[in-house]
Parts: C-alpha cells; structure tokens; sequence
C-alpha cells in the first residue's frame, strides 16, 4: 500500500493545466529543493504546473531532509533495508502519480517527472511499471537501480533524457552510461546530455536542454516567456 505524501504546487503561469511536472527529490533534501526550478521553466511552460512532493521518511544521513529509501553506505542501513525501502518508495510514488492524475484531471501523456539523484533512480524504477506510459523522465545525477533485472520488469516505455555531471563526486558518471545501455537495450528511446564541469547538481545548460526535452514531450512550442 502507498503512503501519502505531503507535496507543494506551483500554479501554471496562465491559471490553465494542460500539463503537469512532478519534481522527485534526492536524499536528504525535500520538495522545495526541486521545486524553484519551476521559476526559470514556468514562462516558458505557461500551461505547466508544477508539484514536487517530500519523501515520506526523515533522512537517516540529514535530519532536516527526507528520503525515498535508505543507503547503506551512507547511512549504515542494511542491504534488506535499503531493498525493502526501495519497494515501499516505488509503491509511494506510483500511488502520487495516480492522485495526481485523477487531482490535476490530466492522462499520463500530458504528465513530466524529472528526478534528481536518488529521485532519477526512484523515476526510472517507478514510472517504467505502470500500464500507460507518461510523456517523458529526466533523470538527473541518477543510475538504474537493479540493472541486470531491469529489462525483465518493463511495461511501459517513455523517453527518458539522462543528465550527469562529468565531475559528480555524488553519483559516478559511469552510471550515466551505464543507464543509457540500460535503457537503450531494454527498448527506450534515450536522449542524454553531460554538463561539463558540473558536480552533483544541476547546470544551467541542463536545465535548458531539460526544458526544450520536456517542451517537446509536452507538445508545448518554446516561443512563450
């Protein structure tokens, strides 16, 4: 069973959703963190919402964050346990995604996820088992959890545009790669982009090529703003 999960919205520019962006956090941080984002991307989405939800468990490794499920190496979690968090956190999402759908009165095309670090793993695990494909991910600073089972769970296929920092000292960019291989031999259409000199964050030449991606998903002509 999904928890809830507590989240913030940012209205569309124009007051009418045509589409929807939901923001999938790191650990250690919250909804917040993701959602400015939705400051330099609004003008040019001006029919976007946008909603970042918070994790629902308190961040072992950061008190005054949440996260999606534990990490052992940072953490001191166990294996088991960062396993089973991962399962409960992709029941989370899911069941987020399906109120915001039904909330927003949108179908899974018209609906973005863009996650960053443990959210662009919780993204690319979540979003390729529902039975209707959403208009896209951008997964950021992320990996694919579990790749040598990935392809086998696969039931839906969005394109997927994979960012990394080529100085992420975070999230190694070999798995920027390694999630493209991934992705691309299990059947998805995969965009990618590096940001050079970029650590664990995101760059303004990331988020630009992350709006023109998301814009072209959408269906939303870049001629507003």
């Amino acid at each position: 069973m999904s928890r809830e999960l507590q989240f913030k919205r940012r209205p569309p520019v124009s007051g009418d959703v045509k589409s929807v962006v939901v923001f999938l956090h790191g650990y250690g941080a919250d909804g917040a963190d993701l959602l400015g984002l939705a400051d330099p991307l609004g003008p040019h989405m001006q029919d976007t919402a946008f909603i970042a939800p918070d994790a629902p468990d308190k961040c072992t490794g950061n008190p005054m964050g949440f996260q999606w499920f534990p990490i052992p190496w940072i953490d001191g979690s166990s294996e088991e346990e960062a396993s089973a968090g991962a399962l409960q956190a992709v029941k989370d999402v899911d069941g987020f995604i399906a109120q915001i759908l039904a909330q927003e009165e949108i179908s899974p095309d018209q609906l973005m996820v863009f996650g960053f670090s443990q959210g662009a793993m919780l993204a690319l695990r979540t979003l390729v088992l529902r039975d209707e494909p959403v208009a896209g991910i951008v997964a950021c600073s992320g990996r694919v959890l579990d790749p040598e089972s990935f392809a086998g769970t696969v039931r839906a296929r969005p394109p997927v545009l994979l960012m990394h920092g080529d100085q992420d000292e975070v999230v190694p960019p070999g798995h920027f790669n390694e999630a493209g291989q991934v992705l691309e031999a299990a059947g998805f259409e995969v965009y990618g982009h590096v940001m050079q000199g970029t650590g664990h964050g995101i760059a303004p030449d990331g988020l630009s090529v992350a709006l023109t991606f998301m814009a072209d998903k959408l269906g939303i002509a870049l001629n507003q703003g």
